[in-house]
């Protein structure tokens, strides 16, 4: 394995989030995005080809090793990872309109939902999973918001363009059909 690979590797190691190749670059200057992004898919490689139970993953706009989804169960059933504290269902309703809708504000949010969502979102940006993308242009300028790559991180996605499709949901949130009795 090249140096700059054992490079990345000890600092993904040391990392408590995903770290984005713009800031792995910075650990050699002289090698660059396009070096840094050799190097990662030498280090990819290099763990996949190994049978270990970790592996190296693009995730949350960032790069981090991960469990293998084969071993997550039996480590979350043995509670060795921390787990995350869960959201209300009003909190998942309001990160689901933001994560679909973004950037959006408040008072659209309190449109779709039928309640004022102020509370909700002032959690979810405390726990850092939205945050505010830009300002409308309507009267006063209102906030808006978006998802942060932390939110991308816990989902374990790449982009938003890996959320489930609306019509995909819909499908599945759908009751399933009575079933119709016998004659």
């Amino acid at each position: 394995m090249s140096p700059l690979a054992q490079l990345l590797e000890a600092a993904l190691f040391a990392a408590s989030r995903p770290l984005t190749l713009e800031e792995l670059a910075t650990l050699d200057p002289e090698a660059g995005e396009t070096g840094t992004r050799a190097a990662l898919a030498e280090l990819r490689a290099a763990w996949a080809a190994a049978d270990h139970g970790v592996e190296l993953a693009e995730i949350g706009e960032g790069w981090q090793f991960l469990t293998r989804p084969d071993y997550a169960e039996a480590i979350e059933r043995a509670q060795f990872a921390l787990r995350p504290r869960r959201l209300s269902p009003a909190a998942l309703e309001t990160l689901a309109i933001i994560a679909y809708r973004q950037p959006v504000g408040r008072v659209e949010v309190d449109e779709i939902r039928g309640v004022d969502s102020e509370a909700v979102i002032d959690k979810l940006l405390e726990r850092g999973l939205v945050e505010v993308a830009s300002r409308g242009e309507g009267l006063g300028r209102p906030l808006l918001y978006g998802t942060t790559p932390q939110f991308l991180e816990i989902l374990g996605l790449k982009g938003l363009e890996e959320l489930p499709r609306l019509d995909e949901l819909s499908v599945a949130l759908r009751p399933p059909a009575p079933a119709e009795e016998p004659e």
